[in-house]
């Protein structure tokens, strides 16, 4: 596998993750519906602002390993496929739903931008899933890692703003769908478990070979 193909593979993954409704996204949408368009785009920056983080310390710490202990390097990139193949399974034998988004305090686009940074920076497992990603992807052959890991970053804020800045523009449509279609919400997160469990099992077997 080139590294063109490893990208792809790595935005494939990227994007079944973000599109789970979750946590994330119910926050872009609440902004959106209480404070409109201005506020839901600004929830959406402070997520992507975090997201920029992790991928930062994702790509440190990978490129860390890589260079000093290589042999935990493998561990950790098997780890990482164990840890994603769970979250798959774990998402395909779920029902995922979306309840109705209520009432909301009064938030300025500033709050708002600050709240979704915030959010996304002390979750403890946005840490563990790109410790979980990375590694997979992050290939010493491909050339430096820190320039992988900036690529990845860019890819990933992009997505994010892809995925959430269009909830935020289309928010009482998206709330409307999301609500009355329980079906079609948990389709969609068992479709992206069946993805996830399918990426990395191709991951497991491009690191086998390599190990």
């Amino acid at each position: 596998m080139n590294y063109h193909e490893n990208l792809w593979l790595f935005f494939t993954l990227l994007f079944g993750i973000i599109i789970v409704p979750g946590m994330d996204m119910l926050f872009v949408l609440a902004n959106s519906l209480t404070g409109g368009v201005r506020r839901g785009l600004a929830a959406t920056g402070g997520i992507m602002a975090g997201g920029a983080v992790h991928s930062a310390y994702g790509a440190a710490g990978v490129g860390v390993l890589v260079t000093m202990l290589p042999q935990l390097f493998n561990l950790l990139l098997f780890a990482g496929v164990a840890y994603m193949i769970w979250i798959g399974v774990s998402l395909m034998r779920s029902s995922i739903t979306v309840e109705a988004v209520g009432p909301a305090t009064a938030r300025s686009a500033w709050r708002a931008f600050r709240q979704g940074a915030v959010t996304c920076l002390v979750n403890p497992k946005a840490y563990i899933f790109m410790f979980a990603v990375y590694p997979q992807f992050l290939r010493p052959e491909y050339g430096p890692v820190w320039i992988q890991g900036l690529i990845m970053g860019a890819m990933t804020v992009a997505t994010q703003f892809a995925v959430y800045g269009t909830l935020a523009m289309t928010a009482g449509r998206s709330r409307d769908l999301l609500v009355a279609n329980p079906d079609a919400t948990a389709f969609v997160g068992r479709c992206a478990g069946l993805l996830l469990v399918t990426v990395s099992a191709f991951s497991l077997w491009q690191g086998w070979k390599t190990a």
